[in-house]
């Protein structure tokens, strides 16, 4: 595809939706981060990760588990539906990982079964003149602008060294997902090409 032809580049970040889901709070989350500000080492990925589902809601049969249930930005979670369904395209920036999660709700079929997406790609494609500094614990940006010509355009998902314990999502990525999810899936758009699209104000917050 030309370049006067393709989808303009975009970036988000991804976190369940507000609404009547029920979402996963991770546990050992240290063991990832220690991971990833590493420098994501191949012979030391985290193990044993683990979960368990937020205290309100549980037991409550109106109220089902989200197939995107993890706010954290550095550690997406998927369940194993939609880990098969896109594996091969997800699997080109990362892995998934056993994820173990206490008190699941056994009266939903297969709702035990998620993964952690570890997200392994890292890549140096942050406008650092046009984005706003970094924030000196743990490297935050609020405002990103990348440099289009170094965008990983074929990755759907990537991590900065500037901001490693966070998962960025590739605009392609997200519209596979959002087909998938729909309303399970809260979109944030951080960056794009195109200028008449507003980027979120707080895109890292929790709300």
């Amino acid at each position: 595809m030309s370049d006067t032809t393709r989808a303009p580049l975009r970036a988000y970040r991804l976190l369940p939706s507000l609404g009547e889901f029920r979402t996963l709070y991770l546990s050992n989350l240290l063991t990832l981060v220690r991971w990833q500000i590493a420098g994501s080492p191949e012979g030391n990925k985290p193990t044993g990760l683990s979960g368990e589902w937020a205290a309100t809601d549980v037991g409550d049969p109106r109220v089902r588990p989200a197939e995107f249930p993890s706010g954290y930005p550095g550690a997406p979670v998927l369940s194993r539906r939609v880990a098969d369904l896109l594996g091969d395209e997800l699997c080109r920036a990362g892995s998934f990982e056993p994820l173990d999660i206490a008190d699941g709700p056994g009266s939903i079929p297969d709702a035990g079964e998620y993964v952690l997406y570890l997200v392994r790609s890292i890549v140096d494609c942050l406008d650092t003149r046009r984005s706003s500094k970094p924030k000196r614990a743990g490297g935050e940006v609020k405002k990103a602008v990348f440099r289009p010509e170094a965008f990983p355009a074929d990755l759907p998902a990537f991590r900065l060294p500037v901001f490693p314990t966070a998962v960025y999502w590739n605009g392609w990525a997200v519209d596979r997902l959002k087909e998938l999810l729909g309303d399970d899936l809260e979109a944030r758009l951080i960056w794009s090409e195109d200028p008449t699209l507003i980027p979120h104000p707080n895109p890292w917050g929790v709300l």
